[in-house]
């Protein structure tokens, strides 16, 4: 069984993929900030030569939309920071498995079933999507480091103050009308089918340095909220704030496809029920104010 190194496992993604591994018995280390500062590549390489771990699954993240309150100056330096940390130290791991995110391809434009080859058409401008642009990059070029492009991942431990499914399932739960700035179509993944994407990155060699992992497959917010007011007790109204649909965030998966063979994406309105039945179980923890203001 691989020797695992986990960074970020106490965020959303690592969470689940933590969860998800250590439920079938592979070894997995997963360090806190306070014990290993991920920034810092002289403690990174310290720590990575006092033994050796088959992959590395980087799951870290500072993204402003999730730091409602706290410094969102750092986005860039800290992105780069923890990336180049370990890419500098790249000898000293089999490989690394990072999450990159259709952000690369530049969101103040129409991301519409999108390849892996249209990247670098446009250079996005805000600091998340910019530290992710130049990572990808930088991986292009690597030997041992394979960037999975994400675009929308839901499910539980996600964000639900500001993620649309998780935030869309706690206002009904608690009688609370569900708002959509504006209609758009993403591609949303389930948490669970991406845990089984990434063992298969685990313990196969992959033939490219990126991709994306999407189902393929658009679907729109409104569309999204519908199913979960299926759940409310008594139809709550929808409202959408803007007319007209704003820019599109999907992407082909076929790359991904043709290497990994037959996936079976697990069905939205099946995820949506066990997120919604999750959520229940949790209500105590739901913030009425959060989801007011």
């Amino acid at each position: 069984m691989k020797k695992i190194l986990l960074i970020g496992g106490t965020g959303y993604i690592g969470r689940n993929i933590k969860e998800y591994l250590e439920s079938l018995n592979y070894i997995i280390k997963s360090p806190t900030s306070s014990e290993l500062d991920a920034t810092d590549e002289k403690k990174v390489r310290d720590f990575l030569s006092k033994e050796y771990y088959d992959v590395v699954i980087h799951s870290a993240v500072d993204n402003s939309c999730t730091k409602l309150y706290k410094d969102n100056s750092k986005v860039l330096y800290n992105s780069l920071n923890i990336f180049y940390s370990f890419e500098k130290n790249k000898k000293l791991f089999g490989k690394m498995i990072y999450f990159g995110s259709g952000a690369e391809y530049n969101k103040e434009n129409d991301i519409k079933n999108v390849s892996e080859e249209e990247f670098g058409n446009s250079i996005p401008k805000d600091e998340y999507g910019f530290a992710k642009y130049i990572i990808a990059k930088q991986i292009e070029n690597s030997d041992n480091i394979y960037n999975l492009r994400l675009f929308g991942v839901f499910g539980k431990y996600e964000h639900w103050k500001s993620k649309f499914i998780s935030n869309a399932c706690c206002k009904v739960i608690k009688g609370i009308p569900i708002s959509i700035r504006q209609n758009v179509y993403f591609d949303y993944l389930a948490i669970e089918d991406l845990c089984k994407i990434v063992e298969w990155f685990i313990n196969n060699k992959p033939k490219f340095n990126v991709y994306n992992v999407t189902t393929g497959k658009s679907i729109d917010l409104l569309t999204i909220a519908e199913m979960i007011n299926g759940y409310s007790v008594d139809k709550l109204p929808i409202y959408v704030c803007k007319d007209g649909l704003a820019k599109e965030y999907t992407s082909s998966n076929q790359r991904m496809l043709n290497e990994i063979g037959s996936f079976e994406f697990t069905n939205i309105e099946d995820s949506i029920k066990e997120l919604i039945d999750y959520y229940n179980e949790n209500s105590e923890r739901i913030d009425m104010y959060s989801l007011l203001y």
